[in-house]
């Protein structure tokens, strides 16, 4: 298991990944889950993955055989965020439709999804979620961010927080806590945890984190924040067991 998200505002672009692709009690593996594709001055291309690793592994060395061969259509030469979803959505179905029926034949699930993010100069930063079958979704002003993987933990932070308005370092930090906040309560979500954030119009990513196990400013941040969720857990008032509700009885109806 995994988790990745994203983070679209008016600001620019978060991208959050663990790396975490197998968890036991004896057994811990891992992979990088978040990627650059990025022509600097031109277009930004972020691409997380989460879900069958053989899949997803595949779509990241077709979308990099196509750069090194110089495809006349890869990530460099589509017009717009829009078409490149389109052209990692057909990687994907592509190579999904290939392998899933002999994985099937060993219960293997070939599931997995990718959150897509990246601004193209002329073009809005855009931020897609692309599933299994190769359709896509993208985040709007309502909801700035797109979750893959285990993404239950992670999620109430991010509904409570983010708006289009929100600054980029407070998005960042967010993002952060969410995937801290997860690797608290599942196992199979751990370091390293990488963390990149894009400047609207900037063309390039000039802030890049990558944070491993035992690394003191993870720890930091994940004692501040146990302790101001302890702080206003305390300052909450009790329950006042004497309260009545105003609606009598009668009022209330049952399904």
């Amino acid at each position: 298991m995994t988790y990745c998200l994203g983070i679209i505002t008016d600001y620019g672009l978060v991208m959050a990944a663990d790396s975490r692709t197998n968890a036991g009690v004896d057994y811990i593996s891992t992979y990088r889950k978040l990627f650059e594709f990025s022509n600097p001055g031109e277009r930004v291309i972020l691409l997380c993955t989460a879900g069958n690793l053989s899949v997803t592994q595949s779509v990241i060395t077709e979308i990099e055989k196509d750069l090194k061969v110089q495809e006349e259509i890869n990530l460099y030469t589509l017009p717009s965020m829009y078409e490149v979803a389109r052209y990692i959505g057909e990687k994907l179905r592509r190579i999904k439709n290939i392998d899933e029926q002999e994985l099937q034949k060993d219960g293997i699930d070939a599931q997995c999804s990718l959150i897509l993010g990246g601004q193209i100069r002329g073009h809005e930063p855009a931020l897609f979620l692309i599933y299994s079958q190769g359709n896509f979704i993208h985040a709007t002003q309502d909801t700035p961010f797109l979750q893959i993987g285990e993404t239950k933990y992670g999620k109430p932070i991010l509904d409570r927080t983010l708006t289009c308005n929100t600054p980029l370092e407070s998005a960042a930090k967010c993002a952060l806590l969410s995937i801290d906040s997860t690797m608290k309560s599942n196992i199979s979500v751990g370091p390293p945890i990488d963390l990149m954030m894009y400047e609207k119009d900037s063309f390039e990513i000039q802030h890049r984190l990558r944070l491993r196990l035992g690394d003191s400013y993870l720890a930091k941040i994940r004692k501040l924040w146990e302790e101001s969720l302890k702080h206003a857990f305390n300052y909450i008032p009790n329950i006042d067991w004497q309260h009545r509700d105003d609606a009598s009885s009668e009022d209330i109806l049952i399904d």
